[in-house]
């Protein structure tokens, strides 16, 4: 009876963790890391990427009336011989870029 109470347990120990596991896995956040990747791979359809940054730390931001949390960076672009810089928004749960702007 022992035995089967063990082998029991530990089923029942591997399922709960096998389901907290899959529960982690679909919330994690993005890393900022693979942020700033997912926005190089978006710009580069474009043109050619001479620099780039992003901020570890994330930060609330608004648009269009909508609330998230982003990683602020940036990417320097070369179009027609001119180097231009850009600051972009990466949603920290879906890595999508949220907004871009050319700064001056």
């Amino acid at each position: 009876m022992k035995k089967r109470n063990i082998l029991l347990a530990a089923g029942i120990g591997f399922a709960v963790g096998y389901v907290l596991n899959q529960q982690v896995q679909t919330h994690q956040k993005i890393s900022p890391e693979n942020a700033l990747k997912n926005a190089k791979e978006t710009f580069k359809k474009s043109s050619p990427i001479s620099g780039s940054w992003i901020y570890m730390k994330p930060e609330e931001i608004e648009k269009n009336g909508l609330r998230y949390t982003a990683y602020r960076g940036g990417i320097t672009r070369n179009i027609d011989g001119e180097n231009k810089q850009y600051e972009f928004y990466v949603d920290v749960e879906t890595g999508g870029v949220i907004s871009a702007t050319e700064t001056e």
